[in-house]
C-alpha cells in the first residue's frame, strides 16, 4: 500500500480526534447515588430535580445515577455505606451518621438558615468532622424551612389542667427525636419511614413525628386523623458525598457539583415550604384536626427539644460542643 502525506495527515489528524474525544470520555465521572425515601414521596422529588440539573450541567465531566430509595439500602445502612464507598451521594437527614457523628444533630436543633451558618463558618466546622468521623462531606441542607410535628391517630390525651399527655402515645420517631420524645414521657418506637405504614395499620404505633410535606406520600393520613402543633426541630434533609470519592473528583467535576448545589439548597428551601403550606391545607380539606398545644405547654416544649438535642451530643462527644454552640445556638 503505497503512503501519501494527505494518507499520513488524515491518519494522524483521526488520530489525534480519537485522543481527544476518548480523553473527554475518559475523564466523565459518574457517581452512584441513594435516595432516604421512596420515589414518589417530596424529598426524593427535590433530590431527583437536584440530579437532573448536575446531568445536564455536567456533560462530559460529571453524571449522577440513581440507584434507587429505601428498598435498594435500607435507612439504618445508608450511613455505613456511603462512609464504606457502596454509596457515593446519598440524600438523607443526618439521622444516617448519628451513630458515627452526633454533632450533625446541630443541623435540626439550630434555628439558623443554611445560608446563615454557611456565612458564619459553621457550615465548614460540620464538614471537618464529618470527613473525620464519618468519611463525608456535605454539599447542601436542603428541602429546610420546615419543622416536625406529632401526628396521632385519635384525639391526643389531655392532663386534668388541659395539657397534651404525651406518656400515653406509641410515638414512631427517628433517632434524631428520639431523646426529645423520651423527655415527654412518650413510648418511643424508633423506625425507618417504610415501616410506619405497617405499624400504624396494626396498632403498634398511635402516632408518628413527621414533616408536614411528604406525610400523604406514604398514605399515613388513612390512620392519622390529628395533628400537634407547633413543630419541633427544622428539617435536615442533606446531600452528601463520599469524602474519598469527592477528593479523587477533577476540579471542573467539584464545581458543577457545588454550584448546583448551592442553587439547590436556596430552591428547595422555598419550595419546600410552599409544599408544607400546601399539603397542610390539603390534609385539612380531607378531615385532618389541628390541635394547638396550650402556651402554658409550648414553651417547655420547644426546651425540651432544644435541650434534648445538646445534652445528646454532649454526652456523646463534648469535645466539638463549644465550637458548635458559637456557630449553631
Amino acid at each position: 500500500m503505497r503512503l501519501t502525506r494527505r494518507t499520513f495527515t488524515g491518519g494522524a489528524a483521526a488520530a489525534t480526534t480519537f485522543a481527544i474525544t476518548g480523553r473527554a470520555v475518559a475523564q466523565e465521572v459518574t457517581l452512584n447515588a441513594v435516595h432516604f425515601t421512596p420515589a414518589q414521596v417530596s424529598y426524593a422529588q427535590s433530590f431527583l430535580k437536584f440530579v437532573a440539573k448536575v446531568n445536564e450541567a455536567g456533560k462530559g465531566v460529571v453524571q449522577i445515577k440513581v440507584r434507587g430509595g429505601p428498598e435498594v439500602t435500607p435507612f439504618a445502612q445508608l450511613g455505613e455505606a456511603q462512609k464504606n464507598g457502596l454509596v457515593d451521594m446519598l440524600n438523607a437527614p443526618f439521622g444516617a451518621y448519628l451513630n458515627m457523628m452526633p454533632e450533625g444533630e446541630v443541623l435540626a436543633t439550630t434555628t439558623k438558615t443554611p445560608a446563615e451558618y454557611r456565612a458564619n463558618g459553621g457550615f465548614d466546622l460540620i464538614n471537618e468532622i464529618f470527613a473525620k468521623k464519618a468519611n463525608g462531606i456535605m454539599l447542601a441542607h436542603v428541602d429546610g424551612g420546615a419543622g416536625f410535628h406529632i401526628f396521632t391517630v385519635d384525639a391526643p390525651p389531655m392532663t386534668s389542667d388541659g395539657k397534651i399527655d404525651f406518656t400515653k402515645l406509641k410515638v414512631r420517631s427517628a433517632p434524631l427525636q428520639r431523646d426529645f420524645l423520651d423527655s415527654l414521657g412518650a413510648t418511643v418506637i424508633v423506625q425507618g419511614p417504610a415501616e410506619v405504614y405497617t405499624s400504624l395499620e396494626r396498632g403498634l404505633v398511635t402516632s408518628t413525628a413527621y414533616t408536614v410535606a411528604g406525610f400523604q406520600a406514604f398514605g399515613w393520613d388513612k390512620f392519622v386523623k390529628y395533628r400537634i402543633d407547633p413543630s419541633f426541630f427544622q428539617t435536615d434533609v442533606l446531600i452528601t458525598m463520599n469524602r474519598a470519592k469527592w477528593d479523587s473528583l477533577p476540579a471542573p467535576a467539584k464545581k458543577i457539583l457545588q454550584d448546583v448545589a448551592l442553587a439547590h439548597e436556596k430552591e428547595s428551601i422555598a419550595a419546600n415550604q410552599k409544599l408544607t403550606v400546601e399539603e397542610g391545607q390539603q390534609m385539612i380539606a380531607k378531615g385532618m384536626k389541628v390541635v394547638v398545644m396550650p402556651d402554658a405547654q409550648k414553651a417547655d416544649y420547644l426546651a425540651k427539644a432544644s435541650a434534648s438535642s445538646w445534652a445528646r451530643i454532649e454526652k456523646r462527644d463534648p469535645a466539638n460542643v463549644p465550637a458548635l454552640k458559637a456557630k449553631f445556638q
